[in-house]
């Protein structure tokens, strides 16, 4: 599979477009258990203008009953991200918080190691990461503004293509 770049500067654009409202081509999952990761995943989505159709353990998104949980899990997005090592779409690794840019994923979670919030950098101000989030919209809000026990960093790498 051909890689590309992950368009960056489309990610935070359709962020910014998109943090205080809803793109009617996605179901509003506000009321089932939270639109955050529905949101980092058409962001991401933005940039990458690849899903990956494998069934159960792909990420894409065709309607709110034809989708993979990646699309609106936290941690099954984590899952595809940093797992997809062959397969089309973006793919990821977890970083520290300097490696981390525009575009990337954080990840907030309990003391416990559930992870509940995947807010999407859009950019920094005196090295604190900037964010956009759905649930509680958000855009340029400061990550140390929230309260979380752990938090992670997802780099995206780049997109496979999915063509030879």
């Amino acid at each position: 599979m051909k890689i590309i770049d992950y368009n960056r500067r489309a990610a935070v654009a359709y962020a910014r477009r998109w943090a205080f409202a809803r793109n009617p081509k996605y179901y509003n999952f506000d009321k089932l258990g939270g639109d955050c990761t529905n949101f980092a995943s058409q962001c991401i989505y933005a940039g990458a203008g690849v899903m990956n159709y494998t069934p159960v353990y792909g990420w894409f998104y065709i309607t709110a009953n034809n989708r993979t949980a990646s699309w609106t899990g936290v941690e099954y997005l984590y899952n595809f991200l940093v797992g997809n090592k062959d397969g089309a779409g973006p793919f990821a690794e977890e970083v520290d918080a300097s490696q981390i840019r525009i575009g990337d994923i954080i990840q907030l979670g309990r003391a416990n190691g559930d992870f509940y919030h995947s807010p999407v950098v859009v950019g920094f101000r005196g090295g604190q990461p900037l964010i956009a989030a759905h649930t509680y919209d958000a855009y340029n809000r400061p990550i140390n503004s929230y309260t979380y026990e752990r938090i992670r960093y997802i780099h995206i790498l780049g997109v496979r293509s999915g063509e030879e």
